[in-house]
């Protein structure tokens, strides 16, 4: 169950590094344009800070849930998992209820899991 919990925990992360690729590096692409809903590439451009930021942001949960995998003593890894998977469940349920809905479904539902996975 432990090596499921520490998989799951570690797409997240891989999913909030994509995230932070996206928004600091790649946000006026196609790709991020399409993923993100942007009307055209001048909104894109005009977001780039605030995007670059919030992919700052994405970095920090990344860091945090990977910290939480490396962390020598697995109590503590765990706790520091579930603190960043609360985070990344939180962000979801306010991104998803401001910007776009499916953020609940692919950021908040694999955070819930995961986060079941870690407390089991």
């Amino acid at each position: 169950m432990y090596m499921l919990a520490a998989i799951l925990v570690g797409l997240i992360a891989l999913e909030h590094l994509y995230i932070l690729i996206l928004e600091m590096f790649l946000w006026t692409t196609p790709r991020a344009i399409k993923a993100f809903g942007m009307k055209s590439i001048e909104e894109a451009a005009a977001t780039k800070a605030l995007a670059a930021n919030q992919g700052l942001y994405n970095g920090f949960l990344a860091a945090g849930l990977i910290w939480g995998l490396l962390y020598s003593d697995k109590q503590t890894g765990e706790s520091i998992q579930q603190f960043f998977l609360i985070c990344v469940l939180v962000a979801a349920l306010y991104g998803g209820a401001t910007a776009k809905r499916s953020i609940w479904l692919v950021q908040g539902l694999p955070a819930l899991i995961a986060l079941i996975f870690v407390m089991v």
